[in-house]
């Protein structure tokens, strides 16, 4: 491998570009440029030879078409152990560039930007994968850098080995410039695709998955299961980019619960507190500020609440910190926690404070879910509640104030695993039955894991009750309202018991269950 000695540099990302291209050229490394990277170079006062002048031949079809000559190509892909090559490079004056610096236009971020269709198509570059694709293919002799956070490791490179770069470097580049072009040509195609006449764009007959390593937490679900956490490319990152804070390395299963908590806080509109444990809310409370909230919150199950992670959709403050100190809580999840906040929880080493931003579904949201072999995509079910849209069933309509208790357990149902039966008052549950085999055991469970009286509280089912006997539980105990989607074959023996028994009862039309 001989010493680096003409580089070409056409990146859309100049950061970082100038300091990186200064170190080149003082070591008497010739760059060769075009377009707008040519003209920031040179406004920099760094020498530069412009692509044309290699080429003979001017930049064409409004700059579509530069670098694709083969004195450019040539230069970049003649492997210089092979002595044919090298005799035809001498042949057709071709000299070898040693280096390939490029990144590519914006394509996804023109496309998420709803740019008209012929900006984005614009935006589909030509010449810079096919000259990563190039040098990536030669790497045994050519340096290929698409990351302008490589610049550094570079110029070490180059400085320590006198303008050379080891091959283990150049084989880790190459390898990542194929990544980079297999990324962009997947969102070009996902998108061409999208703008198909199909009336199911939100579902194309191909989905491009293009995943980065985030973190390796030390197993999955259980111990013996290795695990690594990926995070989708072109994103903003896993929970739309969080900060660990303080703590222990966060766990797989903190992982889960912080987003099934995130999600469901995220829904309410006052100060909310919603404390999750395997993956189901333990307890769910709002009020006027943080504090009242999560004390509402615990006093539906303060025993499950040992070891839960806990969301807020308030910046975390010192009342509500100090209303904890007694509870081990394994995370908190909160969009900013103030310092006095911080100082506070800085006592608990083991705590894990995770600042996110408040979750928010985008219009069309798909989400996928895997099953062997392939993979559910489907929408998010992260609708406002719109209480307004329900129909009452029952001769009795529910009071102002039952209403609230119903729009409340609607609220946390969505959240908790199926079967699932929620009591609620009108700023926290009451009591919560998940993820029983038979929707009587859930009613039976919600009203034993009640802390405060069932009596007068709210009940949400998150599906039908198929046969009133599970209802029946329900009144018994002192429900008063009942909010659940109808639909059964039985509705209307249900609905006869509702009466019977003085309760309110309202048709949601919509299902709820989480699996």
């Amino acid at each position: 491998m001989l010493p680096i000695q003409r580089a070409l540099i056409s990146v859309f990302d100049k950061d970082g570009l100038e300091e990186f291209a200064r170190g080149l050229s003082a070591m008497g490394i010739e760059i060769l440029s075009t377009g707008g990277t040519m003209k920031f170079l040179q406004a920099a006062g760094i020498p530069v030879v412009p692509v044309s002048d290699v080429t003979d031949h001017p930049e064409i079809l409004g700059g579509r078409v530069k670098t694709l000559h083969p004195r450019i190509h040539g230069g970049i892909l003649a492997d210089r152990s092979r002595a044919g090559h090298l005799t035809e490079m001498q042949e057709h004056g071709i000299r070898p560039i040693d280096m390939v610096v490029v990144n590519l236009y914006p394509f996804q971020e023109t496309a998420a930007s709803g740019a008209p269709f012929e900006e984005v198509v614009e935006m589909i570059d030509i010449g810079g994968p096919t000259m990563i694709r190039a040098g990536a293919k030669n790497f045994r002799s050519v340096t290929v850098v698409v990351d302008p956070g490589d610049y550094t490791q570079i110029m070490v490179a180059l400085e320590d080995g006198e303008r050379q770069v080891p091959e283990p470097v150049r084989r880790g580049l190459a390898l990542k410039a194929f990544r980079h072009t297999q990324t962009y040509d997947a969102a070009i195609a996902t998108w061409l695709e999208r703008q198909s006449a199909e009336a199911e764009n939100l579902f194309p007959r191909r989905h491009f998955l293009n995943l980065a390593r985030e973190m390796r937490p030390r197993y999955g679900e259980n111990p013996h299961q290795d695990a690594a956490l990926y995070r989708v490319l072109g994103e903003p990152g896993v929970f739309g980019g969080m900060e660990a804070l303080q703590g222990k390395e966060l766990s797989f299963n903190n992982l889960l619960d912080a987003d099934a908590a995130r999600k469901m806080v995220a829904a309410f509109e006052e100060p909310a507190v919603v404390i999750v444990k395997h993956n189901n809310p333990c307890g769910v409370g709002r009020g006027p500020d943080l504090e009242t909230a999560y004390r509402r919150a615990l006093a539906c199950d303060p025993l499950s609440a040992f070891g839960s992670v806990i969301a807020f959709n308030r910046p975390a403050d010192l009342a509500v910190a100090q209303a904890m100190t007694d509870l081990f809580v394994e995370v908190i999840v909160a969009p900013d926690f103030e310092p006095e906040a911080r100082s506070h929880y800085a006592a608990k080493k083991r705590l894990r404070l995770v600042q996110c931003p408040l979750y928010k579904p985008a219009d069309g949201e798909v989400e996928l879910r895997p099953i062997d072999g392939g993979f559910l995509a489907q929408t998010s079910d992260s609708a406002p509640v719109e209480v307004s849209e329900w129909t009452c069933v029952t001769e009795r309509q529910p009071t102002a104030e039952e209403l609230d208790a119903l729009e409340m357990a609607w609220m946390v149902a969505r959240g908790v695993k199926s079967n699932a039966i929620v009591l609620a008052s009108r700023d926290q549950t009451v009591g919560i039955g998940a993820g029983q085999m038979s929707r009587v055991d859930s009613c039976n469970l919600a009203i034993n894991k009640a802390q405060s009286p069932v009596e007068g509280s709210a009940a949400a089912s998150d599906a039908f009750f198929p046969f009133r006997d599970g209802f029946e539980m329900l009144a018994k105990a002192g429900v008063k309202a009942v909010v659940q989607p109808g639909g059964s074959r039985r509705d209307e023996e249900v609905i006869a018991a509702a009466n019977e028994y003085g309760v309110a009862m309202m048709f949601t039309g919509r299902r709820h269950f989480r699996h």
